[in-house]
């Protein structure tokens, strides 16, 4: 079998919507409507919370989300737009590379500020007293300096386990955009360092997850000490974003990841929109969510009215 290393490869080659490569031009307009969409939402949630009336550490953390979903739609967006528009496949080896790096860059630092949000919500509800005081503006500004550099430490290595790789003539991946997970199952040298490294990753994103429950289950057993039903209904009713936005990025996540690791025999139909669902529906949905429940839709409604006015 003829086997090149990354420095020969040419072009990776990715890929659209099997089965539907002549309707590719009609697949384009409702990604690029809700790309547009969920760069406006997100863009306007950062522009919001600038207000001194939103300077609490609930809508600090919703501001590091809408950073993150605006990095994972912009990471997408251009081989997506290029294969949908334009019918280009190809992508160069070091494009790709640093692709997947922000793409799982962004993706880690979505999963953590969700854990963090947890912990906020547990905060506000177990010792709301003292919530302000636990959380200042200066110990959530090193919170996300903290995510920043665990997101960064934690996909740093993908790029350069990938480059050392030697691939087989076979190039093509299986999404309209770059994947670790994805990339190293093309090389034909030994890849025991990357599969090692991302599941590591992978369970990673799992105690994110078991952080999330086990914030919930302490929330739960205060919500269930408090006096009346209407009581425990309204904290409980502070959480339904978090619950929506955490549901709306794992499910897909922890699924494509499965179906990666685990399927034989996958359909790649339902693999490729998985995977874009990964990332167009997070960042379509949280601002969507968060404006529904939280006191940004009155300051987007005003700023709207205020406009009209003028």
């Amino acid at each position: 079998m003829s086997v090149f290393n990354n420095s020969e490869v040419q072009i990776f080659l990715l890929i659209g919507i099997p089965g539907l490569e002549h309707a590719h031009i009609w697949i384009s307009n409702p990604i690029c409507l809700m790309h547009l969409v969920a760069i406006m939402g997100n863009s306007t949630i950062l522009f919001i919370i600038k207000t001194p009336s939103l300077h609490e550490p609930m809508y600090y953390f919703l501001a590091m989300l809408a950073f993150s979903d605006l990095g994972l739609s912009f990471s997408s967006l251009p081989t997506m737009l290029r294969i949908f528009l334009f019918s280009a496949m190809g992508i160069s080896p070091n494009a790709c590379f640093a692709q997947e790096f922000f793409i799982h860059g962004f993706t880690v630092t979505e999963s953590s500020v969700l854990v963090v949000m947890s912990l906020d919500r547990f905060l506000a509800i177990h010792n709301p007293l003292r919530y302000n005081s636990l959380l200042t503006s200066n110990i959530v500004a090193k919170m996300g300096l903290i995510l920043t550099i665990r997101s960064i430490l934690l996909v740093l290595p993908f790029p350069f386990t990938l480059r050392r790789l030697k691939y087989c003539p076979k190039n093509l991946l299986s999404h309209s955009y770059c994947l670790h997970q994805d990339i190293m199952k093309l090389a034909c040298s030994d890849n025991k360092i990357n599969v090692i490294y991302d599941f590591f990753v992978a369970l990673c994103t799992m105690l994110d997850v078991a952080l999330i429950v086990l914030s919930y289950m302490l929330i739960l057993k205060t919500v269930v000490n408090t006096a009346s039903l209407a009581e425990r209904l309204k904290v409980l009713n502070t959480c339904v974003s978090h619950i929506c936005a955490v549901l709306i990025f794992y499910a897909p996540i922890i699924t494509l990841a499965a179906m990666h690791h685990f399927a034989k025999h996958k359909i790649p139909l339902i693999v490729i929109l998985i995977a874009d669902i990964y990332l167009l529906l997070p960042p379509l949905m949280n601002p969507i969510v968060y404006c529904v429940k939280t006191q940004i839709r009155e300051k987007v409604l005003g700023k709207l009215f205020n406009i009209c006015r003028r």
